[in-house]
């Protein structure tokens, strides 16, 4: 329980000031196969993997017993460098991510609604971007949950 609620904490530093919603989706698959779902469905939506950042180290000197806590970096290089160039107040949310963490028998994996990023900019641009994330976002996480059912 100390674990899942240090977990959620750590989801919310992901999402932008203010932001309400996070996506969530707890599978039943086990870790290292979510992972590589996951991975592949970066892919299929058209991302480029940019790394896996294991936070499960730091967990663990903190008196944590977990191996199993990853965030999946990913973006499409050539928007990240246009987005970050046009509007550096974007870089501390680029590249993309999700968080994704064992739990008991269960994975679960959460990302920052992106759409909440509007809410701070007037732009229509990036309104439709911060809108295309979010379904991407979305369908990387509904291939997972179809997985269970195969």
């Amino acid at each position: 329980m100390r674990l899942t609620l240090l977990i959620l904490l750590l989801a919310a530093l992901l999402r932008p000031a203010l932001a309400q919603d996070l996506f969530m989706v707890r599978s039943q698959q086990p870790f290292a196969e979510s992972m590589l779902l996951l991975q592949e469905a970066v892919r299929e939506q058209g991302y480029t993997l940019s790394r896996v950042q294991r936070v499960d180290i730091g967990l663990t000197k903190m008196g944590y017993e977990t191996d199993k806590y990853r965030v999946v970096f990913f973006g499409k290089p050539e928007q990240v460098r246009r987005l970050t160039r046009e509007h550096p107040e974007l870089i501390p949310y680029l590249p993309l991510k999700i968080a994704i963490f064992a739990e008991e028998s269960d994975t679960l994996l959460v990302a920052a609604n992106p759409r909440h990023m509007a809410e701070f900019y007037g732009d229509d641009e990036l309104t439709a971007v911060f809108d295309q994330w979010a379904v991407d976002i979305q369908a990387m996480l509904d291939r997972l949950q179809a997985a269970e059912g195969m």
